[in-house]
């Protein structure tokens, strides 16, 4: 299947700089790739129910449920830095 894609343009647009044994290597490796496509859309997919992942998926989620959470004094104990109730943490994005 002979490519009918600019190569050397396309290769412009994306603004790669490829020497001409690239672009001839690139070349057939496309062709590689579009005869394999042309050959997937010949196969006979009548009655093959489409798929968007070819393993079941199931959701690996947890149940929700209520827990008891962490002792606010003994976790801001632990805190490098603290004001309050509060962990203190450094400013970002430049600001003084």
């Amino acid at each position: 299947m002979p490519v009918d894609i600019d190569i050397a343009k396309v290769a412009h647009l994306a603004r790669l700089a490829l020497t001409e044994e690239e672009l001839s290597e690139y070349g057939a490796q496309l062709e590689d790739i579009l005869e394999h496509a042309e050959r997937v859309g010949a196969l006979p997919t009548e009655g093959v129910p489409p798929t968007s992942h070819p393993l079941p998926m199931t959701n690996a989620f947890r149940p929700d449920e209520v827990r008891a959470s962490l002792d606010r004094d003994e976790v801001l104990q632990q805190a490098p830095d603290r004001e309050g109730e509060y962990f203190r943490v450094p400013r970002i994005l430049g600001e003084a």
